[in-house]
């Protein structure tokens, strides 16, 4: 098993406990703990996770902090699934599809195989490569990469976003708040989302129920300038409320 494999289940098995030993982790991945240790200091080294006293946890990230897509990918795995099988049902044949870097847009990809003669323009190298291998044409912005979510942002990233247009474009962000704003731990990240709003006739958050009634660093916009929202459970009727104040 090569080390991202390891990688992804060591980070998926600390999302579920958040302390555990050397030993316990060995004797779930069936591998030795010399090996376990070797990964576990470059998982330290990237900042994912802490080793103290024989065990290992995940780094709870300060609000400024750009959080691993390993990680990301990890959080609400089910409930993104079913909101990417709900947003197909907006993408029709020909149709030009923007998707930012979040996880949740990287899960519609699979629902894609279906569709004849799209687009697709990403922020995410990570999804650009998905694409490209099931055969889709795709375009990703470039500029400057964020190591943790493979994803491109800045002024190189937004202009090349501003040149095109898009029917649909999908995304998510790390919060949801009560009254109705959407708020996110990467400002980068943000400001490219800005962009692609301006240049997409449908706009569809994807946010599952773990992030409503959340709040973070930085705020994207308000739900009222979203066409669609897309969650695998009800939407609290106060957000609906909120999104049809204008």
């Amino acid at each position: 098993m090569p080390f991202y494999e390891r990688e992804d289940k060591i980070i998926n098995i600390l999302l579920q406990k958040e302390v555990m030993t050397v030993n316990e982790l060995a004797d779930k991945l069936y591998i030795s703990k010399p090996t376990l240790r070797r990964d576990l200091l470059k998982l330290e080294q990237k900042g994912i996770i802490a080793r103290t006293h024989g065990a290992a946890s995940l780094i709870k990230n300060p609000a400024d902090t750009k959080i691993s897509f390993n990680m990301r990918e990890q959080e609400q795995n089910n409930a993104k699934t079913i909101m990417a099988q709900r947003a197909v049902s907006f993408i029709k044949d020909g149709d030009i599809i923007m998707l930012d870097a979040t996880t949740s847009a990287y899960h519609i990809i699979p629902f894609l195989a279906d569709f004849h003669n799209i687009i697709v323009i990403t922020s995410s190298a990570k999804t650009s490569l998905a694409l490209g291998q099931m055969g889709i044409r795709n375009f990703c912005t470039g500029g400057l990469m964020i190591p943790k979510s493979f994803s491109y942002v800045g002024g190189d990233a937004q202009d090349m976003v501003s040149r095109y247009n898009a029917d649909v474009l999908f995304f998510s962000c790390r919060g949801l708040s009560e009254d109705g704003y959407l708020s996110d731990n990467s400002i980068e990240e943000n400001l490219l989302r800005t962009t692609m709003m301006r240049h997409a006739k449908k706009k569809i958050l994807l946010c599952d129920s773990s992030k409503i009634g959340k709040v973070s660093l930085h705020n994207l916009c308000h739900i009222s300038e979203v066409d669609e929202i897309i969650c695998e459970t009800k939407v609290p009727q106060t957000i609906l409320d909120s999104k049809r104040k204008d």
